[in-house]
């Protein structure tokens, strides 16, 4: 029986923990911490974790509590002295999305994995959703053939004061924007599908949020080895969050949410279809199967497992820091204005924390802190 601790107990906390209920027979939370101590008797009731104990740090937490896994639902900026502590501790850990903050905290974290033999996994929920798992298979079984453009649409809408809380909005706590934190995702999909590009492009602005410091759309170009393209458009100003994930290949094209279209060439080059491929890209679409446990819950069950087996899970720390990496690239090309080669050294500038405060714009200066909102209601993306 694995004993589990929460370590910030805010919105997110509440899918990690209906996570872990779901399976009593491998795991059991046995604390929850916070820096505000009532969220987490609030989640404690809620949760009916009544021999849960409390805790307003996670160091007196570690110091008190056997813990074999750590799961970490607090801001960016304490993800990786959180992750690093806990595995010094004896704790596996599995970290919200964003991993860290930067690449530099990414690299430190994945050395006490390796110095410690705890297992770190990455949060990126979407990739335990069925139709981005068989997407997934469709890519890798050829039908479609070479990937030759990617089109990310990272869509989400957030108000006005979405960014008044106290953490949000800020380069310094939350990290970034909404492609730290919000396209992170989809970004995360197309490291998945695609790996890492060979020079990306970039253009970052707030349009909208002016109490935030952060960007809140972002427009990015990734060039591949053999000429292949990725645009990747982040934001939180798009009405309806009509995410998207789509592949044009050779012979075909797909997407999630699902669709499927084939071409063949005309003798004069213009194109007709190719009711064929697509059929049998459907059929082998179709005959896939649907996960048993999908999002957060899917992912606890894959961590749990993984643990138990003494193997790595299905999205480890070095997925997670190459999703960093992406971010950390789109936000130079973004603020420098010019072309960022991959991979990024550790003497770039944008590869530690100091190095990103001290190369970012800060559209707007934030000037509201609400330390929280009454309505703790979020949404993780558009169920597709």
């Amino acid at each position: 029986m694995l004993r589990v601790a929460i370590v910030g107990c805010g919105n997110i906390s509440r899918l990690h923990m209906k996570g872990y209920n779901e399976f009593p027979d491998a795991c059991k939370i046995v604390a929850l911490c916070d820096i505000y101590p009532e969220k987490a008797e609030e989640k404690k009731i809620e949760f009916d974790l009544s021999e849960a104990k409390v805790y307003a740090s996670h160091e007196e937490m570690l110091a008190s509590e056997q813990i074999d896994v750590v799961s970490i639902c607090t801001p960016p900026y304490v993800h990786s002295e959180i992750a690093i502590n806990s595995m010094k501790a004896g704790s596996n850990v599995l970290v919200e999305k964003p991993m860290a903050a930067s690449l530099e905290e990414c690299d430190k974290m994945l050395a006490v994995e390796k110095e410690t033999g705890k297992t770190l996994g990455v949060v990126a929920q979407n990739r335990f959703r069925t139709p981005f798992m068989n997407l997934k298979k469709v890519v890798d079984s050829g039908l479609i053939g070479r990937i030759l453009h990617a089109q990310i649409d990272s869509f989400w809408w957030r108000g006005h004061c979405y960014y008044d809380l106290w953490w949000r909005g800020l380069w310094s706590k939350e990290g970034g924007g909404c492609t730290l934190n919000h396209a992170v995702h989809h970004i995360d999909m197309l490291g998945w599908m695609l790996g890492r590009p060979e020079n990306v492009m970039a253009v970052v602005s707030n349009a909208n949020h002016d109490n935030a410091e952060v960007e809140d759309i972002s427009v990015a170009v990734m060039q591949y080895s053999k000429g292949e393209l990725a645009q990747v458009t982040s934001s939180v100003i798009h009405h309806g969050e009509q995410q998207a994930v789509k592949f044009q290949g050779e012979r075909a094209a797909v997407a999630v949410p699902w669709e499927v279209h084939a071409s063949t060439s005309k003798a004069n080059g213009f194109p007709e279809p190719n009711p064929e491929l697509e059929k049998e890209i459907q059929e082998f679409y179709d005959a896939l199967p649907k996960l048993e446990h999908e999002i957060h819950t899917g992912e606890i069950e894959n961590f749990l497992n993984a643990i138990a087996k003494g193997e790595k899970p299905f999205i480890t720390g070095e997925d997670g820091r190459l999703t960093i990496e992406l971010i950390s690239a789109i936000y130079k090309a973004g603020f420098t204005g010019g072309t960022v080669a991959l991979p990024l050294k550790s003497d770039d500038p944008f590869y530690t924390v100091d190095g990103i405060l001290k190369n970012v714009r800060h559209f707007h200066e934030k000037t509201t802190a609400v330390e929280n909102f009454a309505d703790e209601s979020i949404s993780v993306g558009r169920d597709i």
